[in-house]
């Protein structure tokens, strides 16, 4: 079988089915949450109140991307916008009792994923898998 070194294309194709297998996931145990909209619960349950630039800074998420995500989730009632109190211009994104519930849900769903990845792969690999990983985040960070 001739290897692919297409490394970006194969990045992108693993992230994308990834994400496609953690959503049907969690579709599949009822959780009303993407991925994505898990991160920003996760985040919000560790320090609520973040500005839209913040948690799009830690997941990676253009502000443009950010938007509708929040959008989907304040229309599902998992988040609320509120004005800062230092400053009138920007809004802080609030999670609901709902939205830290439906994350408390979505948390063991991701995990058993993420378990189940790492029970595929050898401990040497996944410590190559890890550096790797760090290697590209610490070479493309804010770029």
């Amino acid at each position: 079988m001739k290897r692919d070194d297409r490394l970006i294309f194969l990045l992108s194709v693993a992230h994308q089915a990834v994400r496609n297998h953690v959503n049907k996931a969690l579709t599949a145990e009822g959780v009303r949450l993407t991925l994505a909209q898990s991160g920003v619960l996760f985040l919000l349950k560790q320090q609520d109140g973040r500005s839209m630039s913040a948690i799009g800074k830690a997941l990676g998420i253009e502000n443009s991307g950010m938007t509708g995500l929040i959008d989907r989730l304040e229309k599902a009632g998992f988040v609320t916008r509120r004005a800062d109190p230092d400053d009138r211009r920007a809004l802080l994104i609030c999670a609901t009792p709902a939205g830290l519930e439906e994350a408390d849900r979505a948390k063991p769903v991701i995990r058993q994923v993420n378990e189940a990845i790492k029970s595929a792969c050898h401990e040497h690999e996944l410590e190559g898998f890890r550096r790797v990983i760090g290697e590209l985040l610490n070479q493309f960070k804010g770029t």
